[in-house]
């Protein structure tokens, strides 16, 4: 049910068609800004929901790197907690802050934390490499990486080579896309 109803969001409020020009420099008919559906009401209840209902039993916590994970990880740790799952929520810097605390990691993010890598939409999965790569240098360990939309299809085989699972809420085939591929 929540599945159903976060494709049909997505596809409401966050495919786009046209002609575009992707990150990898590909170009592409058809884009997806799922911040349209991560950072609207109704969109980040689906996006928790879907996480909520897949998310293995030992995570603690939920991050990735800023700003595409940001919207989903809150989101999910606030549904989880109205449900009396305690799960943290954090960020990865894109730098090091060099004042304050210092340091990639904002928020609630603890040494021994089994993990949840998340992100708003993942073509290749370079950031959520790097930040799981981030994570295990803070002393947690990434268990999973969980894009809410795979639009590209080769995260799988990049994250298996650092033995990382992946589970996307929601895939291009399900938005009625082929996958782009990523090079």
């Amino acid at each position: 049910m929540a599945h159903a109803g976060l494709v049909e969001h997505l596809l409401t409020h966050s495919v786009r068609r046209g002609d575009f020009v992707l990150k990898s420099g590909k170009r592409s008919d058809w884009f997806i800004d799922a911040k349209q559906t991560t950072c609207r009401p109704d969109g980040m209840l689906l996006v928790a929901e879907a996480a909520l209902a897949e998310l293995p039993a030992d995570i603690t916590a939920v991050g990735g790197l800023t700003m595409g994970a940001d919207a989903a990880a809150f989101a999910i740790a606030a549904v989880a907690a109205t449900q009396g799952r305690m799960l943290r929520a954090f960020s990865v810097r894109k730098e090091v802050k060099d004042h304050g605390g210092g340091g990639r990691i904002a928020g609630a993010l603890e040494p021994g934390d089994r993990v949840a890598i998340t992100e708003d939409a993942v073509t290749r999965g370079v950031s959520m490499l790097e930040a799981a790569d981030v994570v295990r240098a803070a002393g947690a360990v990434p268990v999973l990486l969980m894009p809410v939309v795979d639009r590209g299809g080769t995260v799988t085989a990049m994250a298996a080579e650092q033995g990382l699972p992946v589970l996307a809420l929601v895939t291009a085939l399900d938005l009625g896309f082929a996958y782009e591929g990523g090079s």
